[in-house]
């Protein structure tokens, strides 16, 4: 089944350089070589729902430089339909600066640039020339506050399923938590929506979880890393999907942007919430064992294998 998705999210240029161990503070460490990727949480998404299966339409900002340009060129290589990107004038685009270890640990610095000029125009417009094109809309919130509100209630009022991701927790998401999205955090993440929501004490991640998705009245998925992802329906009731051990860990940087690419690609090509998230944690899984954000996302055939094999 092939999905059609709206991503709306922050489009960056990743620079990353690969070493033995991680810095401290004040140290200096020394790499090979420098690696250029395309990256932002939301094209990294867009890219892992099209290798899914999934027609995807982008929602975003660059700058007009250089690394701008090369940012649409590797999205649209990528087959990612970016005509819904708006470029900035005299704006820089965004750009990550990661470091990654001998183990796959990684450390990353962002300069949002352009990410942080989208506007709620922006938004309203390209919702608007999806209508009747899709019907699942997955956002990430690297991009300006009022760009993700608008986002995520504009795909609501239009009767959408909507798949936020909060990475950063960013407070104006307390502004569409009510509008019943399905959340993505990861522990941290749902830590902080927790608070967010007037939670109070330390709970695991199951009755953190519970407690985000009663008050949303969707499920909620939390990503755990090697862990695999715990899934928290509407009503409270958690259940756990083991990750798929991975071969080699080679660089993880990515790996929450695979699954959540994978996982709305398959909402929006009908699976239900818990297939989805088995595929997205397989995917997951297996980009963990190649370097680059989006150069180790795997295409279908590899996550239908893998899936099989399990």
């Amino acid at each position: 089944m092939t999905g059609h998705l709206l991503v709306v999210g922050a489009i960056n240029i990743d620079l990353v350089v690969p070493v033995q161990s991680l810095p401290g503070p004040g140290e200096t460490v020394v790499g090979d070589a420098l690696q250029r990727h395309g990256g932002g949480k939301g094209g990294n998404s867009a890219v892992a729902a099209v290798r899914a299966g999934a027609k995807v339409r982008y929602v975003g900002a660059v700058g007009d430089d250089q690394l701008g340009a090369g940012a649409l060129t590797d999205l649209r290589a990528d087959g990612v339909e970016a005509s819904d990107v708006a470029l900035k004038p005299k704006v820089a685009t965004g750009c990550a600066l990661i470091v990654v270890d001998a183990k796959g640990e990684n450390q990353i610095a962002v300069a949002a640039g352009a990410n942080m000029r989208l506007t709620v125009e922006d938004v309203e417009t390209a919702l608007g020339r999806s209508e009747g094109w899709t019907s699942t809309a997955l956002v990430s919130t690297e991009i300006t506050p009022d760009a993700v509100v608008a986002a995520v209630k504009g795909a609501r009022a239009r009767g959408w399923l909507c798949v936020l991701n909060p990475a950063p927790v960013i407070p104006e998401i307390l502004e569409t938590l009510d509008l019943a999205p399905i959340v993505t955090p990861n522990r941290g993440e749902l830590r902080d929506i927790y608070r967010l929501l007037g939670g109070e004490g330390d709970p695991d991640a199951k009755d953190a979880a519970a407690f985000v998705a009663r008050h949303t009245g969707a499920a909620v998925v939390v990503t755990l890393g090697s862990e695999g992802v715990l899934v928290c329906d509407a009503e409270g009731q958690c259940t756990t999907i083991p990750a798929r051990p991975a071969a080699r860990v080679v660089d993880t940087t990515g790996a929450g942007d695979t699954f959540n690419g994978v996982f709305a690609a398959r909402l929006a090509a009908g699976d239900g919430l818990l297939e989805a998230a088995r595929r997205g944690v397989t995917a997951a899984s297996l980009s963990v064992e190649a370097a680059g954000a989006r150069t180790s996302m795997p295409m279908e055939t590899e996550i239908e294998a893998a899936t099989a094999a399990q």
